[in-house]
C-alpha cells in the first residue's frame, strides 16, 4: 500500500572533477564551473520539481497536517557543498512548507574535503544542516591520488574542524578498502587516522568496480550515465590489483578496530556512535517511503520504486522555468514552453510484486544487526537457503526485540553477498 514520504533525497550531480571509480550520477568541469555552467539551472530545477513532487504527495495523501513530517532531509551527490548555502536553505524551507520537516529532523549535507569544495560550513548550519558527510576515502597521499581525489589526508582533518566549529553536531567519514595498492597496514593508518578525529559516524565501503551500461542502467530512462572511456580503462587496470582475501582481511581488521574503540556496528557497511546511527539511512533499510528530487534520483512510496532519468537535458528541459513576456527563453525551456508549465521529469517506475517486496525487505534487514524475526525464514525467500546459510556459519539465532531473531553472523557479513543472491 502506498504510504506518505518520511525523508527526502535530493541528489545534486556537480563535482569539480569525476573521480575514475565513481557511479553516481556527476557532471563535473564545465558542467560544474566557470561561465557555461549550469549549476543554476538546475538548483531551480531542483526547487520546481520538489514543489511539483509535493502536489503529487498532498493529492494522494491529502494535506500536510494529515501526514507525518519529514524525518529526514539528504543532500547526496556529487558535491552538494558545492552549492551555495541559500540554495540549500531554499531548498529546506520549499520541504519544510510543503512536506513538513520534524523539528528534530536530521539533515545531512554530502561534502568534499578539499578546500576549493568544502564550501561554507557556517553558511550550511544557518541554513538547517544538522550532519555533514565527508567523502575523505583514505588518509594516505598516494591511495587518494591514485583514487583520483583531489584533497589530501590533511585537508579532512581541516574540514572536520571546520564542521564542529560552525556546530554541525554529527560528522561521518567515507573511507574505501580494496584500494589498488592498498595494503592491509595502510588501512589500518587509515583506520587510526579517522577515529582520531573523532567523527559520529564511519561509513566503510569496498571499492566496487560495476558496469552501468553491462547493466541495463543507462539510456534514455536509465538511471545512470555512460562510463567515460579513460575510466573504464582506469577499472580494468585497478580490478586486476584487487583481492578478495585482503578485502576480507581488511573488513575484519576493521571490525575488530572499531569495536575495541566501542563503536556500534549497526549495517554491514556502516559503524557509529551510540545513538549517532543514520536515520536517513535507516529509512532505506526499513523500507520506509520516501522522496526524491534530481537527476538520477530514486523514490519509494511503500508499492512503487520511482527514479529520474540521469540525463540533465531532459530534466532540465521539464522543469525550466518559463520565460518572463519578452524575453527569450532559456535552450533548456523547450519541453516547458510546449506545455505552458513545468513537467515532472522523464525517468522509469516499477511496482513490486509480492515476491520481490518480500525478497527486498528480507535482505535489507539483514543488512542491519537487528536482524529479522526468527519466522520470517520460515516462509519464502529464506525458506529454502536458512539451512544452508546456518550450516555455513552465515546466520545466527539471538534473543532480540519481540522475541527470537535471526541475523547474519561475522562471517555472513562478509559473505552476504553470496546469501542474497540466493534470495533475489
Amino acid at each position: 500500500m502506498p504510504l506518505p514520504p518520511v525523508a527526502l533525497y535530493a541528489h545534486v550531480p556537480f563535482c569539480v572533477a569525476r573521480c575514475p571509480y565513481c557511479d553516481f550520477v556527476v557532471y563535473a568541469g564545465a558542467d560544474a564551473r566557470g561561465p557555461k555552467a549550469r549549476t543554476s539551472q538546475l538548483f531551480d530545477a531542483l526547487a520546481t520539481e520538489l514543489e511539483l513532487r509535493a502536489d503529487v504527495v498532498a493529492a494522494e495523501f491529502g494535506p500536510g497536517e494529515a501526514r507525518p513530517p519529514l524525518r529526514s532531509v539528504y543532500f547526496g551527490g556529487g558535491t552538494p557543498s558545492l552549492m551555495p548555502p541559500e540554495r540549500v536553505a531554499r531548498l529546506i524551507s520549499i520541504a519544510r512548507a510543503r512536506l513538513g520537516v520534524a523539528d528534530d529532523a536530521e539533515i545531512t549535507l554530502e561534502a568534499n574535503p578539499g578546500p576549493d569544495e568544502l564550501g561554507d560550513m557556517a553558511g550550511f548550519r544557518r541554513a538547517g544542516v544538522t550532519r555533514v558527510s565527508f567523502g575523505a576515502q583514505s588518509f594516505d597521499a598516494q591511495e587518494l591520488r591514485r583514487l583520483g581525489r583531489r584533497h589530501s589526508p590533511a585537508d579532512v582533518a581541516g574540514a572536520v574542524a571546520a564542521a564542529r566549529a560552525a556546530g554541525i553536531g554529527s560528522v561521518n567519514l567515507d573511507l574505501l578498502y580494496d584500494v589498488p595498492g592498498q595494503s592491509v597496514s595502510s588501512w589500518a593508518d587509515s583506520l587510526a587516522a579517522a577515529l582520531a578525529l573523532e567523527p559520529d559516524h564511519l561509513s566503510l565501503y569496498a571499492l566496487t568496480l560495476d558496469d552501468p551500461e553491462a547493466e541495463g542502467l543507462t539510456g534514455e530512462t536509465g538511471d545512470h550515465l555512460a562510463t567515460p572511456r579513460g575510466a573504464r580503462r582506469w577499472r580494468e587496470l585497478a580490478k586486476a590489483d584487487q583481492d578478495d582475501d585482503r578485502a576480507a582481511e581488511q573488513y575484519e581488521l576493521a571490525s575488530e578496530m572499531l569495536a575495541a574503540a566501542g563503536w556500534h556496528h549497526y549495517e554491514i557497511s556502516n559503524w557509529a556512535r551510540p545513538g549517532r546511527e543514520s536515520r536517513h539511512n535507516l529509512v532505506y533499510w526499513h523500507r520506509q517511503p520516501y522522496e526524491a528530487i534530481g537527476p538520477g534520483a530514486h523514490a519509494f512510496d511503500g508499492a512503487v520504486r520511482r527514479w529520474n532519468a540521469a540525463s540533465m537535458e531532459p530534466y532540465l528541459a521539464a522543469l525550466a522555468p518559463l520565460p518572463e513576456p519578452g524575453r527569450r527563453p532559456t535552450p533548456a525551456a523547450g519541453q516547458a514552453l510546449e506545455t505552458g508549465r513545468p513537467l515532472l521529469p522523464p525517468g522509469g517506475r516499477e511496482t513490486l510484486t509480492e515476491n520481490v517486496a518480500r525478497a527486498e525487505a528480507v535482505i535489507l534487514a539483514l543488512r542491519l544487526d537487528s536482524g529479522i524475526p526468527a519466522a520470517w525464514a520460515d516462509v519464502a525467500p529464506l525458506l529454502d537457503s536458512r539451512s544452508w546459510a546456518q550450516a555455513a556459519g552465515l546466520l545466527e539465532a539471538f534473543r532480540g526485540a519481540g522475541g527470537q531473531r535471526l541475523r547474519l553472523t561475522p562471517r555472513g557479513r562478509l559473505l552476504s553477498n553470496e546469501l542474497f543472491s540466493r534470495l533475489v
